[in-house]
């Protein structure tokens, strides 16, 4: 399935990246301005001149054509290559930005400008290794900047080196200690290292030096976030709102907001809030191939609706909560259309037989990623179409709208096969594991448990675990064996990724299931399986609560400090010992 291109950096919520579009645009008009002897050169610097008039104006699409008619006039013109590149970037078209920004470089590689744009550009699309040698060759030529270094730390960051970025802001902090901008940086790294209550001292020195820098008090907010400090969070992106003059960063942090006000329970607001998402300068935009009108929560009866799952697995599963009330919405003369993750279409299928379940497909269309479901528009367009959150904003305005009720149905034959199987293994309870998601690094890491963390647990007597855990885990069911001496049941013939309808059957066979907020556990809790959810620090699916209200029955054991899992487990212990008990009882009795 094809990936989104990165309009920004895809945790916009925890980088800061200096590109040089400013600066550039005052070195391409000087430049331009300077007397030209070449008629071709006179002729392309008097369009460039027009074309970074219409730059000012905010007019990116006339900057474009009058740009790329300079570089015809002229095709020695490096700043008219430049110019073109600045545009087409902020058009999001990426790779031939990158292009662009090389044939410039080439006609003028002493730009240290066009140099940071460069490697700024290479990083949004991944190229780590290119972008670092151009902000290494930034640092060349312009030693006492700090956007180099600040660049190059992130740099250092995404790839996982984690210590080598801090030792990089840490020195540039030494050489320029009043650059806020570093300190914000290295703030970042601290957090993105599992140190967030740490990079709270350097947050707030980066406030100290510049109280009026936005993309810090958002950082700030974030942070907040995920320590579970959600009322600062709040009021950290409340004053970024206030700062920012970048409509960009507004869209990014009213989507941030919007999902600190969900996870405080103000869900009307939140909910509204959270369709940001949908504007097309998100990072995160998803375009869906129909013509159809976005319902806005018009009546549906007799409608023909397409509801489409969005973002990850796990969030598409949880988002499913509202089909239930669409379905009985349409009524009998309407018509309600699911489309869904391939791998989700047979359990859809099964638990919706009035709707119309497909799957979705995505592609590439003038540089943004489509979401394509051409089987929901062979009888032409639908009257309406919805990315699976947005009917959250009309039918989950409190928390006593969710049902507390299962939504999903599993193969009963296969339940039952999968019951069979746990029962011939021993005694119950049978208790499903899952410890973390499949994607890891050293971004997603501190908010998963490892698995040798879990040996309290593992040791209890009484209860057969069940392997949950999708991706290659041999290697770690293995290495539980050895240090805890207990075995972690995994059925091996089943793929847990890609075989979802016999994931859910397996997880619908056990009693309970313990999880990371992964995809399985939301697939356990969509099932109504009883389901404990295992958090570094609090969540914003927890609505301002204990548990999960979009499942049946839930729980949440949340780290008292942020990823400090040996006492969470203890706690997990104390109520693994009760739930089992009962247990115990009836087969004695």
């Amino acid at each position: 399935m094809a990936q989104p291109a990165r309009l920004t950096p895809p945790d916009y919520d925890s980088r800061t990246v200096v590109g040089a579009a400013d600066e550039a645009l005052a070195r391409v008009e000087a430049a331009t301005l300077a007397l030209a002897t070449i008629e071709s050169r006179v002729r392309s610097n008097k369009i460039l001149l027009r074309a970074i008039k219409a730059w000012k104006r905010g007019d990116t699409i006339k900057t474009a054509k009058l740009a790329l008619e300079a570089t015809e006039a002229d095709d020695s013109n490096a700043q008219a290559f430049h110019l073109l590149a600045l545009t087409l970037n902020k058009l999001g078209h990426l790779r031939e930005a990158l292009v662009t920004y090389e044939r410039a470089f080439a006609l003028d590689p002493e730009d240290a400008d066009l140099v940071l744009n460069l490697g700024l550009t290479a990083w949004n699309l991944d190229l780590l290794e290119g972008a670092e040698r151009m902000f290494r060759l930034f640092i060349e030529k312009r030693p006492d900047h700090p956007a180099g270094y600040n660049n190059l730390g992130s740099i250092q960051r995404d790839k996982g080196n984690l210590a080598l970025a801090i030792d990089i802001l840490r020195d540039a902090i030494y050489r320029m200690p009043d650059q806020s901008m570093l300190w914000n940086s290295l703030a970042t790294v601290l957090a993105e290292e599992g140190r967030a209550e740490e990079s709270l001292i350097f947050y707030q020195e980066a406030l100290r030096l510049d109280p009026k820098f936005a993309r810090v008090w958002h950082n700030l907010g974030y942070t907040y976030s995920h320590l579970g400090r959600l009322g600062e969070a709040l009021e950290g992106y409340d004053r970024a709102l206030e700062l920012t003059a970048s409509a960009h960063e507004k869209i990014e942090t009213d989507h941030s907001r919007s999902i600190c006000l969900i996870g405080m329970g103000r869900l009307e607001e939140g909910f509204k809030g959270y369709e940001i998402r949908h504007s097309p300068e998100f990072r995160a935009y998803l375009l869906h191939y129909t013509k159809a009108p976005l319902w806005q929560g018009e009546p549906l009866k007799g409608k023909r609706i397409l509801v489409v799952g969005e973002q990850g697995l796990g969030d598409e599963l949880m988002f499913a909560n509202i089909l239930p009330d669409l379905q009985q919405a349409v009524g009998e003369d309407g018509h309600l259309q699911i489309a869904v993750d391939p791998r989700l279409v047979p359990l859809f299928q099964r638990s919706y037989p009035e709707a119309e379940i497909g799957p979705y497909d995505d592609g590439k269309l003038e540089g943004r990623v489509v979401r394509v479901f051409q089987w929901a528009r062979e009888r032409g367009e639908p009257d309406f179409y919805a990315p699976m959150g947005t009917p959250l904003r009309h039918l989950r305005k409190r928390l006593a709208d969710f049902p507390r009720a299962a939504f999903l149905k599993a193969d009963p034959e296969r339940r039952a096969g999968y019951r069979a199987r746990l029962e011939a293994l021993g005694p119950g309870p049978y208790v499903g594991i899952c410890w973390r998601s499949m994607v890891m690094g050293a971004k997603r890491g501190k908010y998963y448990s490892p698995i040798d963390a879990w040996g309290p647990v593992l040791k209890l007597p009484g209860i057969t675990f069940v392997n949950l855990q999708y991706g290659v885990v041999a290697d770690e069911l293995a290495r539980a064996r050895e240090q805890h001496g207990i075995t972690i049941h995994n059925f091996a013939e089943l793929n847990l990724k890609d075989d979802l309808d016999g994931a859910a059957a397996l997880t619908d066979a056990c009693d309970l299931v313990i999880s990371a907020p992964t995809a399985a556990a939301a697939l356990a809790g969509a099932l109504g399986r009883e389901t404990w959810f295992l958090v570094a620090s609090r969540v914003w699916p927890q609505l301002g609560t204990e548990q999960y209200p979009w499942y049946r029955e839930s729980r949440v054991f949340a780290c008292e400090k942020f990823a400090d899992w040996d006492p969470l487990f203890a706690r997990i212990c104390a109520a693994l010992e009760t739930f089992s008990r009962p247990r115990e009882i009836v087969l004695s009795a």
